[in-house]
């Protein structure tokens, strides 16, 4: 079984996206600016001004769903995909019934009853969750104003072979999000296919920008601290680079 199909981790993912500050953070001191990761994709990345009424948005590794909750304040159809079927059951859950209840590891054995709770204002019916694979996305899905990969590619057997059809996927003059900590594993990503991280392509930026750089244009790059909580007491601090792009023509 996937990792992405246990209990832990879509415990984990859920209170990534939907934990409030208390629930993540419980103490006085701490990296405050790391919460909300998945609202900051989109409120620090998407140039809003340019996104059109009768924008549609593709969030590819879409997870628990949020920054597809959060695009559709902008964009009038999202499609959230993600090749966990247990998260997408999650995002569906909280789509039609606006929260979830779930068990979150604290301590050992001890577990805490929690409730993942839908962005508020927002029109979730203007969002549908599928599974599918980011590297077979199927052609029927047509051309999108926004489309966001959040740490993504880093977990793709093959990055190539998304990023190559990103030029179908994106409108001319629309908009590309990527976030990534290029955190390359071979347990994932064979290293052959590694966009950096090796002793002769060490800039893994480098390389992301070498398979876009014919049909999109590099508008905005910036580090964006992540925290994802494992138990009461152990933290993922992670910095992601946050990037977005435009497609050219």
């Amino acid at each position: 079984m996937s990792v992405y199909e246990t209990e832990p981790l879509l415990a984990q993912y859920l209170l990534l996206h939907y934990g409030t500050a208390d629930e993540v953070l419980p103490f006085a001191f701490g990296p405050k600016s790391a919460l909300d990761f998945p609202l900051r994709c989109v409120e620090d990345l998407v140039a809003r001004i340019d996104i059109p009424a009768s924008a549609r948005a593709l969030d590819v590794g879409c997870s628990v769903g949020r920054t597809s909750f959060e695009l559709a304040r902008v964009c009038e159809e999202v499609i959230g995909i993600d090749f966990s079927q247990s998260f997408i059951n999650a995002a569906l859950t909280l789509r039609d019934k606006a929260q979830l209840d779930y068990e979150r590891p604290h301590e050992g054995d001890i577990t805490l009853r929690t409730t993942a709770v839908a962005p508020d204002r927002v029109e979730r019916e203007r969002v549908d969750f599928r599974v599918g694979d980011a590297m077979n996305l199927p052609a029927e899905l047509g051309q999108f104003d926004v489309v966001m990969a959040c740490n993504l590619i880093c977990r793709l057997p093959d990055p190539m072979k998304f990023l190559s059809r990103l030029k179908e996927l994106v409108k001319p003059g629309g908009q590309l999000i990527i976030t990534t900590p290029f955190s390359w594993l071979e347990e994932y990503t064979p290293k052959d296919n590694w966009l950096g991280g090796l002793p002769d392509k060490s800039d893994s930026f480098l390389g992301l920008r070498s398979a876009l750089s014919t049909d999109f244009k590099n508008e905005l790059t910036q580090d964006m601290p992540m925290l994802i909580k494992e138990h009461a007491r152990k933290y993922q601090w992670t910095v992601v680079q946050g990037t977005r792009w435009r497609r050219k023509g």
